[in-house]
């Protein structure tokens, strides 16, 4: 038999095995059923997330695909302009060139380059602790560090405002778990427990607000328990030279672990990391699933971020610029009669309540010319819907007046303000 025969004959009943069978339509067809009544209603709830397409680098002004002209952006993370800064796109170009566009292996392997020991190190320094490991995300940094730190014998005291990622990430750990409201009191920490942790976000993402760390690392002290924050929305420019919330609050020295990200105010690329003692880290490194499963960051990103924290490390005035601009739009606002979450922070929520409501003033807002988005349910509780405002040290004072007048007219508009 010929070889073309061979492979014919072969396909012949290949072909029969893949086909679906009308059983197996049906369960597509019910599935099917189930996930379009579920997406009906959430357009019926106004909470429909509608991707918009920006066709430019990402900064204080962007291309929005359908919009004319150039866009003022309000809503991303990219706190100190960092994303589309020169030097910090120069050193992604630079790495990719000298070492390649990714690795293929997860660190353990092959993929631990000269390029991610220089920014773990990089990373240590400015954080002023013993050693760093990066994940591919603080997601992965969340969920990987709990259940290799803590097991069964264990006690967490955890903000109920925590992000998801933490509250995922404890749930692996099975340790004994209370929840706290803005942690005042440390009275459903077991003292028996071989280990106590205080976990806290350094900022809560969705309303601004910053943890109380003077208290919490005093009630800490007080019980003998650790203290983990989370510093997503913090590193790089809170505190007088950006390190984050424990240098704004004088407690760099009595917090443990720190968990941030690359992804916001360090370039924005991707990329999250651990600091903290270098056993922890070293066990990290060892145990920890997201880790040793997941391929290393590509040398692009590495370079990227590398070069932000080294100009953090130069220089504290980018993140200096920050106060003033914040208050500005707070200021601003606030005269205006929108209620503004949150103190002092750069994410500044205006609070609107119905989800309709805040995704019609986000739309109208584009047509303006100022790009933000309206968070609902499940994002914040129900009732609490908002357009949450993000002030990036890149904003000129005009950008910032531009965006509260489109705020005014749309407020007005729609009976928020009069």
């Amino acid at each position: 038999m010929s070889l073309g025969k061979a492979a014919r004959s072969l396909v012949t009943p290949i072909r029969g095995v893949l086909r679906p069978s009308s059983r197996s339509y049906a369960a597509v067809g019910e599935a099917r059923a189930v996930l379009e009544k579920e997406l009906d209603g959430i357009r019926a709830a106004g909470t429909w997330k509608a991707e918009r397409i920006i066709t430019s680098m990402q900064g204080p002004q962007i291309n929005v695909d359908g919009s004319r002209s150039r866009i003022l952006n309000f809503c991303a993370n990219n706190y100190l302009g960092l994303s589309s800064h020169p030097e910090v796109v120069q050193a992604g170009v630079d790495a990719l060139k000298s070492h390649g566009a990714g690795l293929s292996s997860v660190r353990f392997i092959c993929g631990t380059q000269d390029l991610h020991k220089h920014l773990e190190r990089k990373l240590a320094e400015f954080h002023e602790r013993e050693d760093c490991i990066l994940y591919a995300s603080c997601f992965d940094a969340n969920a990987g560090l709990f259940e290799v730190l803590l097991g069964p014998d264990d006690a967490v005291l955890s903000d109920e405002l925590n992000h998801a990622s933490i509250i995922d990430g404890i749930r692996l750990s099975r340790c004994l778990v209370s929840i706290g409201v803005h942690i005042t009191e440390l009275t459903g920490l077991d003292q028996s427990a071989r280990m106590r942790l205080v976990v806290t976000d350094g900022v809560f993402s969705m309303d601004g607000d910053v943890a109380p760390l003077k208290g919490i690392c005093d009630l800490a002290e007080q019980y003998g328990a650790m203290v983990f924050i989370d510093e997503c929305h913090a590193t790089g420019f809170l505190g007088p030279r950006g390190r984050g919330t424990d240098e704004l609050l004088g407690v760099m020295d009595r917090v443990h672990i720190i968990n941030s990200t690359l992804g916001k105010a360090l370039g924005g690329a991707a990329g999250g990391y651990t600091v903290g003692p270098k056993p922890l880290i070293d066990l990290l490194r060892q145990r920890s699933r997201p880790y040793l499963f997941s391929n290393s960051l590509p040398p692009p990103v590495v370079g990227c971020a590398t070069r932000a924290v080294e100009l953090l490390l130069a220089s504290s005035e980018i993140a200096q610029s920050m106060t003033a601009k914040t208050m500005r739009f707070r200021d601003k606002m606030t005269q205006a009669g929108f209620t503004i979450a949150g103190s002092a922070h750069p994410i500044c929520p205006v609070m609107l309540g119905d989800a309709r409501l805040a995704s019609l003033m986000a739309d109208d807002m584009l047509k303006l010319g100022v790009y933000v988005i309206g968070f609902s349910y499940p994002v914040v509780p129900k009732g609490k819907a908002r357009i949450r405002v993000q002030i990036s040290a890149a904003h000129t004072e005009e950008d910032i007046d531009h965006c509260v007048d489109a705020f005014i007219q749309t407020g007005r508009k729609h009976g928020v303000v009069s």
